[in-house]
């Protein structure tokens, strides 16, 4: 069932000691960073689930359960994400009105919800009732981000699963697995300032944020970008990060994890020249333009910009004050005391 799975050795494990014990409850809740692959696991939970001739945990890809499934089409296979900025009650009371039949296909049914830290007071309440009263037969599996609580009644009826970041290497084949035309070390890199987190490596791999992020950190890297010239690079990479919209925060994801790489290299033995990961040459590269102290100082400019941003504040005004503050001060790290 999870042979394509890369990774997830301890949730994998448990999955599969409770199916071949026969002893699947009613609700799952799969918790962890967002993009290192929860949702690809329920899929391959569920799809060996709604197979009519499974061979212990092997579904056999050939009955009407798995081509079902495969064309995405299961009669007993309900998806539930949130439309827009969380899931609606009107489509918890339209999952319980489905719940009042039986599975179609007379096994189980399988109900996905993603993102089940979205679901505001109400709609989580209503998701509450059927949890708290299952109808027989059916299976939930939560998908939640451990970026914001789930709350409290949802997690009381489900059995936690937690799910941590995929090692790089094993996030790498993921992403080359779907991206082909990257070389490993793109891979790698993206691996890395993704923190082993595939989904997001391909979203980001897909928009104008890995690039515009490549600008930055060749400017923050670079000693010769000082004085005007460093104002003038400033104000147009401030202007295109503002246009990004909503890669602004990815952005800014991948430029804290930038700044804790460089924070980090600072406190290693190791030289650049003995590491080949191309993200860990860049951030040697900015840790020797910059001293620790300012470098600090950089990431708390990052963790204002996102706060202003979630409180609303002028786009185009916390670009410009945050790249402003990551390229001033250029003084070189040779002449700190």
């Amino acid at each position: 069932m999870f042979s394509a799975i890369v990774g997830h050795e301890r949730p994998l494990r448990l999955l599969t000691r409770i199916l071949k014990g026969d002893r699947l409850g009613h609700a799952y809740l799969f918790s962890g960073p967002d993009g290192i692959g929860k949702a690809t696991v329920a899929l391959a939970l569920a799809a060996g689930l709604l197979c009519t001739d499974r061979k212990g945990t092997t579904p056999c890809g050939r009955c009407p359960g798995c081509l079902q499934f495969a064309s995405g089409n299961h009669p007993d296979f309900l998806h539930i994400a949130p439309e827009g900025a969380s899931i609606k009650i009107d489509r918890i009371r339209s999952l319980k009105r489905q719940l009042a039949f039986s599975p179609f296909c007379g096994g189980v049914r399988v109900i996905l919800l993603e993102e089940v830290q979205s679901l505001r007071r109400e709609a989580g309440n209503s998701l509450l009732k059927i949890l708290e009263e299952p109808p027989p037969d059916n299976l939930f599996l939560c998908i939640a981000s451990d970026s914001a609580p789930v709350l409290p009644t949802i997690l009381s009826r489900c059995q936690m699963i937690p799910f941590a970041p995929l090692a790089h290497d094993q996030a790498t084949d993921v992403i080359l697995g779907q991206s082909p035309d990257l070389d490993r070390d793109q891979a790698l890199q993206l691996a890395r300032i993704t923190e082993g987190a595939p989904g997001r490596a391909l979203a980001i791999e897909a928009g104008d944020a890995l690039a515009l992020f490549g600008r930055l950190a060749s400017a923050l890297a670079d000693p010769r970008l000082r004085g005007p010239a460093a104002v003038e690079e400033a104000l147009a990479l401030a202007a295109d990060m503002a246009a990004l919209k909503e890669e602004l925060t990815v952005l800014l994801g991948l430029l804290k994890t930038l700044l804790k790489d460089a924070l980090l290299v600072g406190l290693d033995r190791r030289t650049a020249d003995a590491d080949t990961d191309l993200a860990i040459k860049e951030a040697w590269r900015i840790r020797e333009r910059w001293n620790l102290s300012r470098l600090s100082d950089k990431m708390n400019a990052v963790e204002y910009a996102e706060k202003a941003l979630a409180g609303n504040c002028n786009r185009g005004l916390v670009c410009d004050v945050l790249i402003l503050q990551l390229m001033s001060e250029t003084e070189p790290l040779e002449s700190v005391v």
